[in-house]
Formats: C-alpha cells, sequence, structure tokens
C-alpha cells in the first residue's frame, strides 16, 4: 500500500509535535516516531478500522490521538491526524 500524507494532517503532526516539544524537551520527537509508527501499519492494516465521519480511524497506540484515513486503490490517504481530548463537534467540523 501507498502512504499519502495530506498537507492538513502534516499541519496536525506539526501543531502535536510543538504541544509535545513545548511540555518536555524530546517528547515532541517521540510523538512523531509513534504517530509515524501508527501511520506505517496501515500498510498492513488499512481498512479494518472503524468508521468516524466517514473516514476510517485508527487510535494511536502512545498517544491520545487519531488518525482518519481513506483507503482508494492501492493507496491510504491520511486526512488527518487530531487529538481525541478535543471537543467531538470540533472534531466532526474539522472532519466535514
Amino acid at each position: 500500500m501507498k502512504l499519502v500524507i495530506l498537507r492538513s494532517a502534516v499541519e496536525d503532526l506539526s501543531d502535536g509535535y510543538d504541544f509535545y516539544e513545548k511540555k518536555n524537551q524530546g517528547l515532541g520527537e517521540y510523538f512523531e516516531d509513534s504517530i509515524y509508527s501508527d501511520i506505517e501499519s496501515l500498510r498492513i492494516y488499512a481498512g479494518i478500522h472503524r468508521k468516524v465521519f466517514g473516514y476510517f480511524r485508527l487510535l494511536s497506540k502512545r498517544f491520545p490521538y487519531a488518525i482518519y484515513y481513506e483507503v482508494e486503490d492501492n493507496s491510504v490517504r491520511i486526512r488527518a491526524v487530531l487529538d481525541c481530548r478535543r471537543n467531538p463537534s470540533w472534531i466532526a467540523k474539522r472532519m466535514k
């Protein structure tokens, strides 16, 4: 499977990196490594996750983040990487 991370998801990752890096130096890098590891798992497990807001949702193993994606032909398009602690109505609007 080919992985395509859309610009919106890259921005989400950058926001998450900044948030955790402010908490503790080096934590932002650990956050990114963890999320990219979760994304990489989609090469094998894409399409098995529950759909939420019309997209498949993979929950991160180490951080309270959800990876929203869609499967098209032989590629996985990562649409968003969002903090699950956000207001659910904000997430719903973001995913429209």
